[in-house]
């Protein structure tokens, strides 16, 4: 085992937060169940829809200042915004969602946070 990664490599990365292995997705975005190497189970921790919902305003602002900003500028036709905006916010939010997730998951771990438990 290489050892406990930090929570930024997990969400880049996509590794185990216990064992340091590229074992956290199955997928584009859907976590392994479990680290094949370790064991620990992803299933148990809950990130939500929380890095879902800010990465989405986060990115919408500054696609939405950036589209205003070139139709002031330039003044393209309407296709223009659409090839470029449109591939550009869904490439945003999915990489940046897989960071996030990621990194939220190994931040869940570190801390021993569990559902129903309070800070106290």
């Amino acid at each position: 085992m290489t050892g406990p990664a930090t929570p930024v490599a997990c969400g880049v990365r996509g590794l185990c937060p216990r064992c340091g292995k590229a074992t956290l997705f199955a997928g584009l975005l859907a976590f392994a169940p479990r680290c094949s190497a370790c064991g620990l189970d992803f299933a148990a921790f809950n990130v939500g829809d929380g890095p879902a919902a800010f990465l989405t305003l986060g990115i919408g602002t500054i696609v939405t200042v950036a589209a205003i900003w070139l139709e002031l500028a330039a003044g393209p036709p309407w296709w223009v915004h659409a090839l470029l905006w449109v591939p550009l916010t869904i490439g945003g939010v999915v990489e940046s969602l897989r960071v996030a997730k990621g990194v939220l998951l190994a931040l869940e771990y570190s801390r021993d946070a569990r559902e129903g438990r309070g800070g106290r």
